[in-house]
């Protein structure tokens, strides 16, 4: 398929853009076209120079450009344009006298005046089906009521903003981006909602202009409250400056700017660095670390044995010892040396049992039979 061509087309003054079928009209920049939309059709301006876009990039539903805007569709926007205001006016004492808690702020003709579209501003939802039958049946015409934010209704009305100049929404600024408090923050403002509030009572808009600009020069910088070591001595982190990159510390000496290039430059060292020591046996050097980490191995505490790895003292008798006579003890080696075992020392210690083991039920051992006296 061929490529069509496709002209931007605006309806207000830094209003959204929508695209067009420019067909085989030769249009320029900001000239007045008449185009066909979903309400019918409407006077708008070109903006910017006609693009050849390829039958998959387009948007689906094109509409077309009709015609150059000649000086009878002007005059007929003139006279709509004077309408409106009456309209207005109209309108808003109807809202007065039904005390209906609503704020009308612009009243639009269509460009053949088969429909007038009233926008306002409320807080909640509001019942305007009687509003409707009273301005139709007034007008004689399609009557259509809108609801918009505050930020739209800024767009509308116009004014200055605090920094003198005209408003970004009403000016140049086609569609409104989200704008947090963390974007103040990141350019050090007061957070004063009457210095960072724009007339709509939202956060200004230009707030996010040199949002990303701070971030890209904020990487290489310290925080606030962060110890440097500069080259006259520790310091402190205190506020930052980050268009002119400098960092405010404060040392001994007081407070005073330093640039971020500085930061990077040596310490100076107040004592000379300890020479390696030689080993006496190897006669290599031992750097200090490597002595550091020895003396702290062998500060380590040796890991306590278990309990039944432990030898019993020798001086103290076992429970059987106690139990048994020194003449049962006679008996008992006389009968392993005729047997031809090996006699049993008195002095052998038997290995100590566990706990575990010492928790268990102790078993029934045979009764020893005591020698005859002679």
């Amino acid at each position: 398929m061929d490529k069509k061509r496709i002209v931007a087309v605006s309806f207000h003054c830094a209003g959204k853009l929508f695209d067009f079928d420019a067909r085989d009209l030769e249009l320029e920049n900001q000239d007045q076209v008449i185009v066909e939309t979903e309400r019918g059709k409407a006077l708008g301006t070109v903006i910017g120079p006609v693009r050849d876009e390829d039958p998959e990039n387009r948007p689906a539903k094109l509409k077309t450009v009709l015609r150059k805007a000649t000086e009878h569709d002007l005059e007929m926007a003139a006279k709509n344009s004077g309408r409106e205001d009456e309209a207005l006016r109209f309108c808003k004492k109807r809202v007065s006298e039904r005390k209906m808690e609503m704020k009308l702020v612009r009243a639009e003709y269509l460009f053949d005046g088969s429909k007038i579209v009233f926008y306002f501003t409320a807080d909640g939802r509001v019942d305007f089906r009687e509003l409707v039958r009273d301005l139709a049946q007034h007008f004689r015409t399609r009557i259509e009521m809108r609801q918009i934010g505050v930020r739209d209704e800024a767009k509308m009305v116009g004014g200055l903003g605090c920094c003198g100049r005209e408003l970004c929404c009403c000016s140049y600024l086609r569609s409104f981006a989200p704008v947090s408090v963390k974007m103040a923050k990141a350019q050090g403002l007061a957070l004063n909602p009457s210095k960072i509030s724009g007339q709509c009572g939202r956060l200004l808009c230009c707030l996010g202009y040199e949002y990303e600009t701070y971030n890209e020069l904020r990487k290489n910088m310290p925080k606030c409250g962060k110890k440097l070591n500069l080259p006259d001595g520790p310091a402190d982190v205190i506020s930052l400056n980050i268009l002119a990159q400098t960092v405010t510390v404060a040392d001994k000496d007081g407070r005073r700017e330093v640039h971020i290039d500085d930061l990077d430059k040596p310490q100076k060292s107040a004592q000379p660095a300890a020479e390696p020591q030689k080993n006496r046996s190897t006669g290599k050097e031992e750097k200090p670390e490597q002595k550091k980490n020895d003396g702290h191995k062998s500060s380590r505490r040796p890991r306590r044995r278990h309990r039944s790895n432990r030898p019993r003292n020798p001086d103290k008798q076992s429970r059987e010892e106690k139990a048994t006579p020194s003449a049962a003890k006679a008996a008992a080696n006389n009968k392993t040396k005729e047997e031809g075992q090996k006699p049993s020392n008195p002095g052998e210690q038997k290995p100590a049992r566990s706990r575990r083991r010492n928790r268990r039920r102790p078993r029934k051992r045979p009764e020893q039979s005591t020698p005859e006296k002679n």
